[in-house]
């Protein structure tokens, strides 16, 4: 009898060991990819951002053409570039799972192109300057976040439903404040946008590593390959909204 509790309790810390390592693995592959959309979400928006602000000052583009730039954010199709992202997001969400890993994967990264594109305008309102210095504090701030929601033993699965309210009245008072625009409501939607996606960090670090705990040993590997796939984006849209209201505080206007 005791040599198969000892059995038992061996095969249980082997198991635990071996779930331990995969979650590891599984959080590596979640981080990986989301510091690569990461990357070519800053090279998009840098290169376009870097023509555009040289064509408002009048000096030679590297790229784009000032007629390119001009019919890309200075006509109706600028609302294409804001809107596409949204777009895709949604479409990416609906679909994944009849995707193929390799598809989806590709369909992330023409994401973050989409969304690189959008904030290229950046680079001609703030000094690049501050706009370095705030995605150093935004990294700052989501690593601390991130690994607090991964290590805490708290259950924080409640915030979950206060949180997504609070993104869709953040997009809804942004959408207002388009129209009347109060420096007030925007000051209001600044500071509610970075404590709700600092939030947001916290929990989608938990959810991501409670959806693995939950199917580890599943054998489903594709499953596994697109929940992280998932998951990066999440943690994505959770770095770039918290990079961009902070932006709001810490940028310097050109």
């Amino acid at each position: 009898m005791a040599e198969n509790q000892t059995i038992r309790r061996l095969g249980a810390g082997v198991r635990t060991a071996a779930i331990d390592e995969g979650l590891r693995a599984y959080m590596n592959r979640v981080y990986a990819l989301m510091s690569i959309a990461m990357i070519v979400t800053g090279m998009v928006a840098y290169v376009v951002g870097s023509d555009l602000k040289s064509a408002v000052s009048g000096q030679p583009t590297l790229i784009l053409s000032p007629e390119i730039l001009q019919f890309m954010f200075a006509s109706g199709f600028r609302w294409v570039i804001m809107l596409s992202p949204l777009a895709v997001v949604f479409l990416f969400s609906a679909t994944i799972n009849r995707m193929a890993q390799s598809t989806a994967q590709m369909v992330f990264w023409l994401f973050a192109g989409l969304v690189g594109l959008s904030l290229s305008t950046i680079f001609a309102v703030y000094t690049g300057m501050s706009i370095a210095q705030t995605f150093f504090v935004t990294a700052i701030a989501f690593a601390g976040l991130s690994l607090w929601g991964y290590t805490t033993k708290r259950d924080i699965s409640g915030w979950g439903s206060f949180l997504i309210m609070g993104v869709i009245g953040l997009i809804a008072a942004s959408l207002i404040n388009i129209f009347v625009a109060s420096a007030a409501l925007h000051f209001a939607v600044s500071v509610l946008g970075v404590l709700i996606f600092a939030g947001l960090t916290a929990y989608d670090t938990q959810r991501i590593k409670n959806t693995y705990l939950q199917m580890a040993g599943s054998g489903n590997t594709e499953w596994l390959e697109k929940s992280a796939i998932m998951g990066a984006l999440s943690l994505y849209l959770d770095f770039i909204n918290m990079f961009v209201f902070l932006l709001q505080f810490l940028g310097q206007r050109e």
